[in-house]
């Protein structure tokens, strides 16, 4: 009967919901006696797996109290699908092994520029490189990312002001251009551990977020290992769903 029950649907799947029971309680300080549907519900503001899942997790949380008897894991009155059993398997993964962002889909080719180069030198690199979000350094200090919008933006409040086309492209520096903004909560710097959920996570939170660089211990004098723009979420979500 033991011997049943350590290959059984059932010990898989509660072995995958107290990894899980385990892991989200350790990673956000939970309290160890917390029910699992309360910390589902508490986590899933914090955690893009979470909230993906957050329905059959609330539901497994159900079944696991149907599968087992008075707290007694050994004793089992009910078997899950297999179905069920590979999906809390798959969240469980998704949980404590996530993959990396530039294990998969951060791109390690970063293009960056300087503080002083001018509005033409930036967009004719822009143009050059295919790449529309270039951090911007002064020395080993990032000071902001110029954006393609953004410039085009910027350009069009500078010529309605009376401005030439020629001047702001030529005499206005990208630094110039970045003090104008009213505001940085277009990119963010993570460490290069980041996984692809915490990334997510943040272009959910924040949807005028259009990159995020990742150095090595996510300080801003740092210079970048790796780029996630607003293009590469599909291509991570599609990462989390067939890993």
């Amino acid at each position: 009967m033991e011997e049943k029950f350590k290959n059984s649907n059932a010990k898989r799947f509660l072995d995958a919901y107290n990894d899980i029971d385990y892991a989200l309680k350790t990673r956000y300080g939970m309290n160890r006696a917390m029910g699992f549907s309360d910390l589902i519900r508490k986590t899933v503001s914090l955690n893009y797996i979470v909230r993906r899942y957050e329905d059959d997790l609330i539901d497994y949380g159900r079944l696991r109290n149907a599968i087992i008897h008075n707290n007694n894991e050994e004793y089992i009155i009910a078997e899950p699908h297999d179905a069920v059993v590979e999906n809390i398997e798959h969240i469980r993964k998704l949980l404590t092994t996530p993959p990396k962002v530039l294990d998969s889909v951060g791109r390690k080719d970063v293009v960056i520029t300087s503080a002083g180069k001018s509005m033409r030198e930036v967009i004719t690199l822009m143009a050059s490189s295919n790449f529309s979000n270039i951090p911007v350094y002064n020395g080993n200090d990032l000071i902001g990312v110029a954006n393609g919008q953004k410039i085009l933006n910027s350009m069009g409040q500078y010529l309605i002001a009376g401005g030439k086309c020629s001047t702001f492209l030529d005499n206005v520096q990208i630094e110039d251009m970045l003090s104008t903004l009213q505001n940085s909560n277009y990119y963010v710097v993570k460490r290069a551990d980041c996984t692809i959920e915490d990334a997510l996570n943040e272009f959910e939170h924040n949807h005028k977020l259009l990159a995020i660089l990742f150095t090595k211990h996510g300080q801003n004098n740092e210079l970048p290992l790796g780029i996630m723009t607003g293009a590469n979420v599909v291509e991570a979500q599609k990462i989390l769903e067939q890993y």
